[in-house]
């Protein structure tokens, strides 16, 4: 287990309103699986993606990391947690213009401090992993959009987080795109990553081990469909 919410939610206040964002949640998230995270906008999966990424802290209930008390840690610990643990992919991929593949891979190293002939290393590593090492000088916008939603999953991986959570990954892409990113990330959850995959298209179901439901800011397990993206 890399993650676990023990009756964890998040509210907000809002002059004299209460906003409920999750409600108290009980939820694993376990090394060698892919979670798939369903729901409608505002249903509340962003916001427990958010918490599984240490990007806020639980209004109450309890969450842990990596073996960490995320509610004690604060936010330099925070920071620290999700750099080293955490890798993200996001739906718009957040690639720096002005980078060329490899550099926008390296971007995450670099904060860390790693040392250049490392980086090097981890950052082949990273492309050869996705199928990107011969478009590793490209620019962002020389590459399709499933081409840079691998670099992104690269630059996810380059610090060897044990966790990946992926906030609508696949909804820029066409049909044949969508196939590979997806198969990508279901290796990665076999390889040993604890990956979570937030959603709102249920055919992405074939690919999850798991899967979830977020309606009104409540979870609940879902049995999973295994729906071909041909139907």
């Amino acid at each position: 287990m890399i993650a676990e919410l023990k009756g964890a939610g998040k509210e907000y206040q809002t002059g004299d309103q209460t906003i409920v964002a999750l409600q108290p949640t009980d939820l694993q998230l376990n090394e060698g699986e892919l979670l798939l995270i369903i729901g409608p906008s505002g249903s509340g999966k962003t916001t427990l993606l958010s918490l599984l990424g240490c990007v806020i802290y639980p209004s109450y209930g309890d969450l842990f990391v990596a073996g960490q008390y995320v509610n004690k840690l604060n936010a330099k610990e925070l920071a620290q947690l999700r750099l080293q643990t955490i890798g993200f992919v996001f739906q718009n991929f957040n690639l720096l213009a002005p980078l060329t593949a490899e550099e926008n891979v390296a971007v995450p190293l670099r904060l860390l401090g790693v040392s250049r002939s490392e980086i090097k290393q981890r950052v082949a590593q990273a492309l050869e992993t996705v199928g990107m090492t011969e478009r590793r000088n490209y620019l962002p916008r020389q590459l399709s959009g499933g081409q840079q939603q691998r670099i992104a999953i690269a630059r996810a991986l380059v610090t060897q987080p044990r966790l990946v959570l992926c906030d609508e990954p696949t909804a820029s892409l066409d049909k044949n795109s969508l196939k590979l990113v997806m198969q990508e990330l279901r290796t990665l959850a076999k390889n040993g990553k604890a990956v979570a995959v937030v959603t709102h298209d249920p055919r992405l179901q074939q690919y999850a081990d798991r899967a979830v439901e977020v309606k009104n800011g409540y979870v609940k397990p879902i049995e999973i469909q295994k729906v071909s993206f041909d139907e």
